[in-house]
């Protein structure tokens, strides 16, 4: 089955590196390089809304956080499975994933890209209710 993904991470290089991986694997990728790029791509009144999306937390200008409390607030991107894709991995950083009901939570230094795509299928693909998994 093909998905659609959003890759939102300021870092073009691992931006690059997943939106191939996740492409070579067959699936439609779009790639976001901050909060902002993001949102106005969901506000789009054509907007095809993504199956997934794997938002990085610290990113120059609107982070994770902060592109979550809008996608939240106004509705956007509701039947979207939500997943961090960070290097923050404090249990405060979980903490504050549940409080905007994220789908699921991966830490880029403990994944390699195929367990992201594989942990990313998973998650779409699970008929389970909302919450963090670390």
């Amino acid at each position: 089955m093909t998905y659609r993904v959003y890759l939102v991470d300021d870092d073009k290089f691992l931006l690059d590196l997943y939106a191939v991986k996740f492409k070579n694997a067959g699936h439609d990728v779009s790639v976001f390089g901050s909060g902002e790029e993001l949102l106005a791509a969901l506000q789009k009144g054509d907007a095809k809304i993504p199956d997934a999306i794997l938002i990085d937390l610290i990113m120059p200008g609107m982070g994770g956080f902060g592109a979550l409390e809008s996608i939240r607030k106004n509705h956007l991107a509701q039947d979207s499975k939500i997943i961090i894709l960070s290097n923050q991995g404090q249990s405060s950083d979980f903490g504050k994933a549940k409080q905007f009901a994220v789908d699921g939570y991966i830490v880029k230094a403990s994944a390699i890209p195929s367990e992201v795509l594989a942990e990313t299928v998973r998650i779409i693909e699970s008929a389970s209710s909302k919450g963090v998994s670390s």
